[in-house]
């Protein structure tokens, strides 16, 4: 017979490992005045080596059909900015009030465009240490794209272990910024996955990436031609720039004192534009808080919301962290207690994360030859990863262009333009949203819900 205290540490572990296991279904939400109107399910999901790395989630059903909808495994960028992020800015069925918010506890209103009115999507947490994941050893905050990479598809087997209901809906793994790498880099993983056929079969039937990195040089190379195609830098400087510096404009040679010079004058016609969105200005030049903006430190944020005249759209960022660094919303959320220290939106100080993949330009192609097909978009107001540097490496592929150019539309109004490329087994849709920043919803969300709603469903933009 089992002695009485081995059987009572045997049920609490137990407990722990079901209560660990079990999602968490939520109806309401603190700053939300009544009962969601959507199917939102909060939960903690084990990988790594003895389940070490607890990677956090949120899941929103699809508002239409769910059990026919896609399901999408959104991955925010950074890396290291939460999914929450982008459930709330970007995406998702919330945002919030910014004009009613008054410092308190910041209020919640519905979002019309929200993907979730044609898919399922789970949001998620990710690399290690963003937003409410955590590890139980110093070890288990070791990242790198690699690793994260194993992290996110252990972590959708799991899930949809957990959620049979949805194994054969169409799968998608889609996000934004350097989301474009981890994305890429999770759909390989599937589709290599599913063709050694040892592993569980996933329904991956394509990806979906905006203003995503790719290859960083090639992103940030052509930033100089983007200024000059948008009137900030002079076509004279520019001439000078291409002729001087035999296309390289990021890493000049120190002996070219003409390119040297020329990247001079550039930087100066650029250096205090808003690189993330161009129309919007640099709220670093407003007050020496904002240089740690990125940083997310709730008393700068408060201290910006008091204090500053000049709007700044980091500053649309204060709720969020202020929301989900309450007790309440984080009992709500069923965050686990002594986990984190202080939630933010962007961590941007991920300890010992590696970015082991300089490029993923060619898993593009090889995803595309095993016939997943991809929407590639670009808010074209962004000179973060300007549109062009997406649409060069695009054109490196070899693909046949199916679709020339072309202008596609919302409500009769031009949106942007796109397109589309056709390999052997897929194609790869490139898509403009115009006037959006570098991540495209955040801007144009009604655009960018008629953008994915049209590509999930086959139609054509």
């Amino acid at each position: 017979m089992v002695p009485y205290k081995y059987f009572t540490a045997i049920f609490l572990l137990l407990l722990f490992l079901f209560t660990a296991a079990a999602a968490n279904f939520i109806n309401t939400l603190p700053g939300y005045p009544d009962t969601l109107p959507f199917h939102l399910e909060t939960g903690y999901i084990g990988v790594g080596e003895d389940e070490q790395v607890q990677l956090f989630y949120y899941f929103v059903e699809s508002e239409r059909d769910p059990d026919k909808d896609p399901i999408v495994l959104w991955l925010t960028g950074g890396p290291g900015c939460s999914g929450f992020s982008g459930l709330v800015y970007e995406i998702g069925p919330l945002r919030f009030d910014i004009q009613s918010f008054d410092g308190s506890l910041p209020p919640l209103i519905l979002n019309p465009y929200s993907w979730t009115k044609v898919a399922n999507i789970i949001f998620i947490d990710s690399p290690v240490g963003t937003g409410f994941s955590y590890a139980t050893t110093s070890e288990g905050f070791n990242s790198s794209d690699t690793k994260a990479t194993l992290d996110n598809y252990t972590f959708l087997k799991k899930w949809l272990s957990n959620h049979p209901r949805f194994v054969k809906n169409r799968l998608y793994i889609g996000g934004d910024s350097y989301g474009g790498k981890t994305v890429t880099l999770l759909a390989l993983e599937i589709a290599n996955g599913n063709d050694g056929g040892l592993e569980q079969r996933m329904n991956l039937k394509g990806y979906f990436i905006g203003n995503p990195r790719a290859d960083k040089e090639w992103d940030n190379n052509e930033r100089i031609p983007y200024a000059n195609r948008m009137g900030l830098i002079s076509d004279e400087y520019f001439e000078l720039a291409k002729s001087s510096c035999n296309g390289n404009y990021i890493d000049e040679d120190p002996s070219n004192a003409q390119c040297r010079y020329a990247l001079e004058l550039c930087d100066e016609c650029t250096k205090n534009i808003n690189h993330a969105y161009i129309l919007d200005p640099n709220c670093n030049l407003f007050s020496p808080k904002h240089d740690r903006i990125l940083e997310d430190d709730p008393d700068d944020f408060l201290f910006m919301f008091k204090e500053e005249e000049q709007w700044c759209r980091n500053n649309n960022y204060v709720e969020s962290v202020v929301w989900a660094n309450d007790q309440t919303v984080q009992e709500a959320l069923y965050i686990r207690n002594g986990t984190i220290r202080e939630w933010k939106r962007c961590n941007r100080s991920l300890p010992g994360y590696e970015h082991d993949v300089a490029s993923v330009i060619r898993y593009h192609q090889i995803l595309n030859q095993k016939g997943f097909g991809s929407l590639v978009y670009s808010g074209d107001h962004d000179m973060l990863v300007p549109y062009i540097a997406t649409l060069k490496w695009i054109h490196s592929l070899n693909l046949t262009v199916k679709d020339k150019w072309r202008p596609w539309t919302v409500d009769g109004q031009v949106a942007g333009y796109t397109e589309k490329h056709k390999g052997e087994e897929a194609y790869i849709t490139f898509v403009t949203v115009k006037g959006a920043g570098h991540t495209a919803p955040e801007y144009m969300p009604k655009q960018c819900l008629a953008m994915i709603k049209r590509w999930l469903s086959l139609f054509p933009l």
